[in-house]
């Protein structure tokens, strides 16, 4: 296996598993006042970005993994309008 396709590999992962235990945390507590909305904003954006250079370079892990954060901030910022009463 290339050191490519193994960071590949491993950005594809700890993009997931980055956020995840936030995201579980929240669903179970019902509470995410202790997330900044702006990191969260701040984590989709990035995203969005390398979405765009990794599919304009044609880079599968790039894109991938930025999916699966784009996803998973979108997801984050979903829960804190829903269960945080500054944000509505």
């Amino acid at each position: 296996m290339s050191i490519v396709i193994f960071s590949g590999i491993v950005a594809f992962i700890t993009s997931f598993i980055g956020l995840l235990p936030q995201i579980v945390k929240s669903l179970k507590t019902k509470s995410t006042e202790d997330l900044s909305m702006m990191m969260l904003v701040n984590y989709l954006v990035c995203s969005l970005a390398w979405i765009i250079y990794g599919s304009s370079t044609n880079s599968f892990f790039v894109t991938s993994s930025n999916v699966v954060g784009l996803i998973v901030s979108f997801l984050l910022i979903l829960l804190k309008r829903r269960y945080d009463a500054r944000c509505n």
